[in-house]
């Protein structure tokens, strides 16, 4: 009789406390949470509604700027080339190609611009060694790396070009290599008419 008392006591509880744990093991919301507050990247053609887009980014001299803000200083539209590290071969040379074709890239009045991850001083550095004529621009939060698509997962950020007319709207955005990235806005140089181009100098 004894014995039966003792099975009977040990048997019964474990067995709720283990299948409420289990219940409670797979809820997660945090995974689901996260794709809904990403903001989607333009596409060529769309005309973008700068007011805040891409937050507030530093000019090498560490001035405070934004997208909006660039745009609007512009003549006909800005140019963003975004490299991952100043200083190494694969930007010095997207850099130095952006430099050697400065003149005509420019002769529509689109403002030219390197735009990457680093410092301010870095950056200084970068523009003085290779005597760079325009403007490098320190994303350190990849906020307008972000926007425009060229952050790379987890960190970093991808080479590419990004280019916007005075209006807003997107009419380059690609990934690549140096000499591709410089291509691209030479041939919408090319293709820009005459007439825009007079009005532009």
């Amino acid at each position: 009789m004894v014995e039966l008392r003792k099975r009977k006591a040990t048997a019964a509880p474990p067995m709720p406390l283990q299948k409420r744990t289990k219940i409670k093991a797979p809820v997660t919301t945090s995974k689901a949470a996260a794709p809904s507050s990403a903001k989607a990247i333009p596409k060529v053609g769309e005309v973008v509604d700068l007011n805040g887009f891409g937050g507030e980014i530093k000019t090498n001299d560490s001035t405070k700027t934004t997208l909006k803000a660039l745009v609007d200083d512009s003549n006909s539209g800005v140019v963003l080339f975004t490299y991952p590290k100043a200083s190494t071969p694969g930007c010095t040379k997207q850099a130095c190609l952006f430099r050697d074709g400065f003149d005509k890239l420019t002769s529509t009045g689109l403002s030219i611009y390197g735009l990457s991850v680093d410092s301010p001083k870095a950056n200084t550095n970068f523009k003085t060694r290779q005597n760079l004529p325009y403007t490098l621009l320190c994303d350190t939060a990849s906020t307008l790396i972000g926007a425009i698509g060229f952050k790379k997962l987890p960190r970093g950020t991808n080479r590419g070009v990004f280019v916007m007319d005075k209006a807003g709207k997107v009419l380059i955005l690609q990934a690549g290599g140096p000499d591709a990235t410089v291509e691209a806005v030479r041939q919408l140089v090319l293709s820009t008419p005459k007439e825009a181009e007079s009005e532009a100098v």
